[in-house]
């Protein structure tokens, strides 16, 4: 079994992880970036299985993703592929976006799976939530998490979550009418302030090589994927995307324990 992630502030990393490890002790998990392309592709031709994760974006799966699997819709044929997201709030069919895409390529989907944790978005006062509430979503995922493994493991039954037609239209319905410009492609409109130090954190974390260090400080280009790694990691909290400035750096490790 073969684990694939985008993951920008660390909750899709810790769920993909969390779940192979017990479902799988012996799966191989790796991070999609747009350098490492031809080595995932390498795994996905080695494996049979494969569990394909990524934060949900308007109920939308992120456009890299998308990008991902139409590049190389030649290597899906045949594969068994759990569709797994995480969401803030809401999904719809965060999951039946990439298992629509999948499917179309001869992909067998064998579940659906979207697990609720912090929301990424760091740049928007009104999607904070106090520490004890994040942490506490962090332990009902877990719980989940735990719970359906020991379906697969016990059973051989996979969740079904986002990818029927009731969650197809939720997710059309409930956010992708409505804010499908933002997933449409990759976004243009990171900004990076005067704060900016230069210490190339964000470029060394981008998973689309996206951003570049000239003349002292980071330089964004056209291909955001608006993972929020960037966001959540610069130390003078200089860079935003959806708001103006950064209200708290989202990162997985904050709300552990």
């Amino acid at each position: 079994m073969l684990g694939i992630y985008l993951s920008g502030t660390g909750n899709t990393e810790h769920c993909i992880t969390k779940l192979l490890g017990l479902i799988d002790s012996e799966a191989e998990i790796i991070r999609m970036t747009k350098a490492d392309e031809e080595k995932i592709m390498e795994k996905i031709r080695g494996n049979d299985t494969i569990v394909l994760a990524y934060p949900t974006q308007f109920s939308n799966a992120p456009y890299m993703v998308r990008d991902f699997i139409k590049r190389n819709k030649n290597e899906w044929s045949g594969k068994k592929v759990l569709c797994m997201t995480t969401m803030g709030a809401f999904s719809g069919d965060g999951a039946g976006c990439s298992a629509r895409l999948l499917k179309g390529y001869g992909a067998e989907i064998i579940g659906g799976l979207q697990i609720r944790m912090p929301d990424a978005v760091c740049d928007n006062k009104m999607l904070k939530k106090p520490l004890a509430e994040n942490r506490r979503i962090v332990r009902e995922a877990d719980k989940k998490i735990e719970t359906v493994a020991r379906d697969i493991i016990e059973n051989g039954k996979y969740p079904k979550e986002g990818i029927s037609f009731i969650s197809h239209i939720a997710g059309l319905f409930g956010q992708r009418l409505w804010f499908y410009n933002k997933t449409t492609d990759y976004s243009k409109k990171l900004q990076i302030s005067d704060d900016c130090t230069g210490c190339g954190l964000c470029s060394k974390n981008c998973p689309m090589e996206n951003l570049r260090i000239k003349d002292g400080r980071a330089i964004a280009g056209d291909s955001c994927t608006m993972c929020y790694s960037c966001i959540s990691t610069c130390p003078k909290q200089a860079i935003t995307l959806l708001g103006s400035k950064v209200y708290e750096q989202c990162r997985y490790e904050k709300y552990e324990g």
